[in-house]
């Protein structure tokens, strides 16, 4: 039997059976906190003068979400009792530990700015340069986030009163359609329809995301609804490398569909020389809107089909390829990008039917994706390259499990939308180090062994 040689890969695992000060030491080599820093630095010679250690508040925030340290004030004991834990994190033996209000008052300066996200973006980009980030698929999914704040009381709603019944007068229905165009123009850019997101630039997306936690309800794998009060966590993940390219937080009971777009165009905008294939959904996502932005990143959505009471397409299958007059299925042969048009063949039953040389028998089909964009992908749907590149959706959930198992993102600890997006910016932060320092130990593993 001949024997195989496996590359050796640097696990998540061994990263944390290292010693603490070496481990501390290759997570901060790649993170660049300087848009934090430039947050609380003075910005004039007068007033006093800055007297906590700012760099090393940050490394020991970043360590809480690696060693999983449920509070601040856990953190702040760890510091005071632990000594090499404190040199480790940067802390001198002569400067004093910062107290939780200095903490929470340099969460508050986080939370107000984008400076995670620019940590995210370069970090993203110095993985793309050392050839960690080589993905064609982009896989999109979201996550139940509880909050720390408690629910609100119940409001009972007020009884309105029942409609004048009857078609309305000419001034009446005047009336009506002004005040239908107020309220509509009064709406949020996430409470009008989907398709209101196309034209709008990813900065406005991403700033008038809804933020406060609300009620959110999902189905479970039985098919049971599961409500939870908290937020919602939207991640576009590299299915091959699994690197957190796009990250949003939202409100619990904003619909998934809503948060794909900004996240397209985040990673569009953001890494522009990344340029995706395929962009893999389920079906909580099948929205034309969504299709178009797809498209217009120069991809193709792989998104499941979500019917909504439709009538069976007589001529067609499940899977939208045209049947021959037994009712078998064309095959899907090959898409023609020129054209933008699925190509379809004869099923093999045709060899041995009596009516292949009929004229009611047609040897090809040719389809143009832009007949309906949700119904006819490419690859087609159904077809063996569609399914293999749907699989590769799990990518996601599988971060999602990451974050929550290893990387506390269940574990929100303010009650404000806006430091909660804090938190969620910095866990996804950690988990991306994370993983570019065990591609770079896996590198250095493999240029040993050769």
């Amino acid at each position: 039997m001949p024997y195989i040689r496996h590359e050796s890969l640097f696990t998540l695992q061994e990263l944390y059976q290292m010693e603490q000060k070496d481990r501390f030491r290759e997570i901060f080599s790649t993170i660049e906190i300087t848009p934090i820093l430039r947050l609380v630095r003075k910005t004039s010679l007068y007033g006093a003068p800055i007297e906590v250690n700012y760099r090393a508040m940050v490394y020991s925030l970043i360590v809480r979400i690696m060693e999983r340290i449920p509070t601040i004030k856990d953190l702040i004991k760890r510091l005071q009792h632990d000594i090499l834990f404190r040199l480790d994190c940067g802390f001198m033996l002569s400067e004093p530990i910062p107290s939780a209000s200095s903490y929470s008052r340099l969460v508050r300066k986080m939370s107000q700015g984008h400076a995670l996200e620019d940590m995210q973006e370069q970090l993203l980009k110095q993985a793309t340069v050392e050839g960690f980030i080589t993905d064609d698929t982009v896989a999109i999914d979201a996550t139940h986030i509880e909050a720390r704040d408690q629910a609100p009381a119940k409001q009972e709603k007020r009884k309105t009163e029942p409609k004048k019944r009857g078609r309305k007068s000419k001034v009446d229905r005047e009336a009506w359609l002004e005040q239908k165009q107020q309220e509509e123009e009064q709406k949020s850019i996430f409470e009008k329809e989907i398709a209101a997101q196309l034209d709008e630039p990813f900065h406005l997306l991403r700033d008038q995301m809804p933020l406060d936690p609300k009620w959110g309800v999902k189905k479970n794998s039985d098919g049971k609804n599961i409500f939870w009060y908290g937020y919602k966590g939207h991640l576009a993940v590299g299915t091959k490398s699994q690197y957190i390219l796009g990250a949003m937080l939202s409100s619990g009971n904003l619909n998934d569909g809503k948060a794909a777009i900004p996240l397209l165009k985040g990673v569009a905008l953001q890494y522009p020389n990344s340029h995706f294939k395929y962009a893999a959904m389920d079906a909580g996502y099948d929205y034309e809107p969504i299709y178009k932005q797809v498209r217009e990143a120069k991809a193709h959505a792989v998104i499941a089909y979500n019917r909504r009471r439709e009538p069976e397409l007589v001529g067609f299958d499940e899977h939208f390829a045209p049947t021959c007059v037994r009712e078998h299925s064309y095959r899907y042969e090959s898409y023609d990008s020129k054209y933008e048009t699925l190509k379809y063949v004869r099923p093999k039953e045709c060899e041995s039917c009596p009516l292949a040389q009929d004229s009611l028998c047609q040897k090809v089909y040719k389809m143009k994706i832009t007949i309906d964009l949700r119904k006819y992908t490419a690859p087609a749907r159904g077809s063996k390259l569609w399914k293999e590149i749907a699989k590769k959706r799990s990518a996601v959930e599988r971060v999602n499990a990451y974050l929550k198992e290893f990387f506390q993102l269940n574990n929100v600890r303010h009650r404000t939308g806006q430091k909660a997006k804090a938190h969620f910016n910095l866990v996804t932060l950690v988990y991306n180090c994370t993983k570019l320092v065990c591609d770079r130990l896996s590198r250095q593993l493999q240029e040993l062994t050769a």
